[in-house]
């Protein structure tokens, strides 16, 4: 299987409008490979909060559109990363809730999940405040595997990884806007959602400047066993692997730890 990671340049001098078209050229080029990933709110930047509400827009708004076309011209998989979602509201449209949500096309252009992120940064400012909490696990079959939806900071909380693969997966997909002062735990905490899930992870960020924030980049791959398959650098960049899905299987049966896994243990008496 052979996937590609877009580690896309998010800065201020380019707008949005100008950035979703050459994003999807960029997508049209991987013509020939199986899953291509995008990074987190690449549209308006993850810390831009004071983009959110101008640049919202529905799922089939006009991100979606010019994905949905870029996925079918490439005859690809896409994880289109995420964009601020207007939900649907009965009131008036400055009411309607906003979401931090990613989107999953087939080869055919098809729409086939959208996943609100549950884990919103911010510890009550920023994305905390402004965007509501999906609630929901999200996977994706593909001919090949299955693939486990999850966004930035969710790469923080091990119990959302452990009930995607819960739910089947053997990819774990993490778009994220992970700022360079802590491209360290990225890196580290990529790694250990794979060797705890015996499973594979994309991790795609971003990359420049955006609201003051500079960003991390270094898109990783990471194997089941804990292994560094892929890195990108600091700048806008494309990061293609090629991987076997095959070896999730043979890790688990050689390695088989998540069957020794104790659930519903009780907390300490005081």
């Amino acid at each position: 299987m052979r996937a590609s990671l877009l580690q896309i340049d998010v800065n201020d001098d380019e707008s949005v409008a100008a950035r979703r078209s050459r994003v999807a050229d960029l997508v049209r080029d991987q013509a020939g490979v199986d899953l291509v990933v995008l990074p987190e709110l690449w549209t308006t930047g993850a810390f831009a909060y004071e983009e959110f509400a101008a640049e919202a827009e529905p799922l089939d708004g006009p991100t979606h559109e010019a994905m949905a076309k870029a996925a079918s011209d490439a005859g690809v998989w896409l994880h289109a990363g995420s964009i601020p979602e207007r939900a649907p509201s009965d009131g008036s449209p400055a009411e309607a809730p906003l979401y931090n949500t990613s989107l999953v096309y087939s080869p055919s252009g098809e729409r086939v999940a959208a996943y609100r992120k549950i884990h919103r940064f911010g510890f009550d400012k920023g994305e905390a405040v402004l965007m509501a909490a999906g609630d929901e696990l999200v996977t994706v079959g593909l001919p090949q595997t299955v693939i486990g939806v999850a966004t930035c900071y969710d790469l923080r909380f091990p119990e959302l990884f452990r009930g995607l693969v819960d739910a089947g997966a053997e990819l774990l997909v993490v778009p994220a806007g992970w700022p360079e002062r802590r491209r360290a735990h990225w890196t580290l905490l990529a790694q250990a959602r794979a060797v705890e899930n015996q499973s594979y992870v994309l991790a795609c960020g971003t990359a420049g400047t955006h609201a003051g924030v500079p960003q991390a980049g270094h898109s990783i791959v990471v194997d089941p066993w804990g292994e560094v398959l892929a890195e990108a650098g600091s700048g806008e960049e494309i990061l293609t692997v090629d991987f076997d899905p095959a070896k999730v299987a043979a890790t688990r049966e050689q390695f088989p730890a998540l069957k020794d896994r104790v659930l519903g243990l009780e907390p300490p008496r005081r």
